[in-house]
């Protein structure tokens, strides 16, 4: 019986480990094709590390003078989109779990409604140019401050946590502000890191916003500016190509060790990156528990 055990073990563990190394290693992937030279890497056959070592695809990226600022409109916008988003969500998703609110059915029908229908592209640009929103920074946060899943998703969470604990509170003179602060918020950290997660990779990662919204460059974000970047990288490799089939001394022999593959590798590292070193702080929310042992039975 032990050896059955143990032989279920280890080979649960080897399927482990071969689950978990097929998901890192597209990582490993591609940060082993962003450190190794362009031109080199189009002969292939890179695995594990860099056959010819360079920073040079990381060089292009930094050396634009514009990424900087690009990077501090991204981080502002990820930070406080992200907060606000969360709060407001979370305000709405209180008001609607309370079953005594008036109106409650028709404040969830009002906001479901949007899902449903969407007005297209024009009707949604000429809204924001109502709003005075066309080429500012508002334009990245105002309209991401509420979405329909996430306020259900969170309604549903506090709808899981006991009356009783309310209720004891409303007994020692708390109000429901003061409930929320106190109380509801510590209680729903899961739930929160969550909904935080998945609307901050959406600032994150938005490019769409600073290219049709946006035209002043000290207001575009770094996913924009990147993939600006990268559509210039590709129109480089069309005019080498054709360059070479002209005939005589092509671009390809004086250019840089960079390649549009090797440049939209190290791209994706320095977009992924940032994601990776956040999402460990937020996993221990993840773990279902917070309300054991809140109410004694």
């Amino acid at each position: 019986m032990k050896r059955d055990l143990k032989f279920f073990n280890l080979l649960n563990y080897m399927i482990l480990t071969l689950v978990a190394f097929s998901m890192v290693y597209p990582f490993i992937y591609i940060l082993v094709y962003s450190l190794n030279d362009g031109k080199d890497s189009m002969q292939g056959a890179l695995y594990f590390w860099p056959r010819q070592f360079t920073l040079d695809n990381y060089a292009q990226v930094f050396n634009n003078p514009n990424i900087w600022q690009a990077y501090k409109i991204t981080l502002l916008r990820t930070v406080i989109g992200t907060f606000l988003h969360v709060l407001l969500c979370t305000l709405m998703a209180y008001a609607l779990a309370k079953r005594s609110l008036p109106g409650r059915t028709f404040f969830t029908f009002y906001i479901f409604l949007p899902t449903i229908f969407s007005a297209g592209f024009i009707p949604y640009f000429i809204t924001l140019q109502k709003l005075h929103l066309i080429n500012t920074f508002w334009v990245y946060i105002i309209p991401l401050l509420f979405n329909f899943i996430h306020i259900v998703i969170i309604r549903t969470f506090l709808q899981g946590i006991p009356e009783e604990l309310e209720e004891s509170a409303k007994i020692d003179g708390y109000g429901d502000f003061m409930i929320f602060i106190n109380i509801i918020l510590p209680l729903s950290g899961p739930v929160l890191a969550t909904i935080g997660l998945f609307i901050g990779v959406t600032h994150w990662n938005d490019w769409f916003t600073g290219t049709y919204y946006v035209s002043d460059k000290n207001l575009i974000p770094v996913q924009t500016l990147l993939q600006q970047m990268l559509t210039e990288a590709d129109a480089l490799s069309n005019s080498m190509q054709r360059a070479s089939q002209q005939g005589g001394q092509t671009i390809s022999e004086t250019a840089t060790g960079f390649t549009p593959e090797s440049l939209r590798m190290a791209l994706l590292v320095i977009t992924v990156f940032p994601i990776l070193c956040v999402y460990p702080f937020l996993q221990k929310y993840f773990v279902k528990g917070v309300m054991l042992g809140s109410v004694k039975g």
